[in-house]
């Protein structure tokens, strides 16, 4: 009788544990509507749905996320899986990306060849200071851009945002360059490619239910163009 006593105390203590840490599991459904589809400065499509479905467990991270038009059927498809870790304001990061263009004229998902992908792979290290936050990005395998010499120019990307409050929005400011020359991002060289203002409000809907709603005005001085984006957010 005591040794089954003791078992059951186990077992009660064990599913206890469990369900402790099964609560400590974050996870993220959400999905933005956008009036255009603007990316690091970059014009990759107009009206657009994209979804988000992540889930988090002590700071790693395995999210996916697409992007897919809406009113144009030759928009670029897009998926991509990233896979974080963050601690404090530290973060790192990889993210395999996938677009229904490229090498590949058959867009098939899982098709990796070095030569004939529509995959890229990217990684990311980056911290937030709290009045700003820094990322670096470089494309490490797949579809990546060639440099002047037509070899791979592991193309990369550093973004500098800084958050503020402003009559009742939450602001960013954001500067994004390319330091190298790559087809990629369409630069020769060091370029300021995104030079970004977003302003965020939450819409109430119920006492339990908002919706946040968002404009963006977003400049590239390295291909003379700008934009401006209007977007929501749906999420539980």
């Amino acid at each position: 009788m005591k040794k089954i006593l003791l078992f059951a105390m186990g077992l009660a203590m064990s599913a206890s544990t469990l369900a402790e840490e099964t609560e400590k599991v974050e996870t993220t459904i959400a999905g933005d509507i956008v009036s255009s589809y603007i990316w690091r400065g970059l014009d990759a499509g107009s009206t657009a749905v994209q979804p988000t479905l992540g889930i988090g467990y002590k700071g790693l991270s395995l999210t996916a996320w697409g992007s897919y038009g809406l009113t144009n059927p030759d928009d670029t498809k897009e998926f991509d899986l990233t896979l974080g870790y963050s601690v404090g304001g530290f973060n790192i990061g990889i993210t395999d990306y996938w677009f229904s263009v490229g090498l590949d004229p058959d867009a098939r998902y899982f098709k990796y060849d070095a030569h004939g992908t529509n995959h890229i792979f990217e990684a990311n290290i980056g911290y937030d200071f709290g009045v700003v936050s820094l990322q670096w990005f470089t494309n490490f395998a797949g579809n990546d851009g060639e440099n002047k010499d037509g070899n791979r120019a592991y193309s990369s990307y550093l973004e500098a945002n800084v958050p503020f409050k402003l009559a009742t929005c939450d602001w960013t400011a954001t500067a994004g360059v390319v330091p190298f020359a790559t087809t990629f991002y369409g630069t020769e060289g060091f370029a300021v490619t995104n030079l970004a203002l977003k302003a965020t409000k939450d819409i109430k809907v119920t006492d339990s239910f908002s919706i946040p709603v968002f404009g963006q005005v977003v400049a590239n001085p390295c291909s003379q163009k700008a934009y401006l984006v209007l977007g929501f957010t749906l999420h539980p």
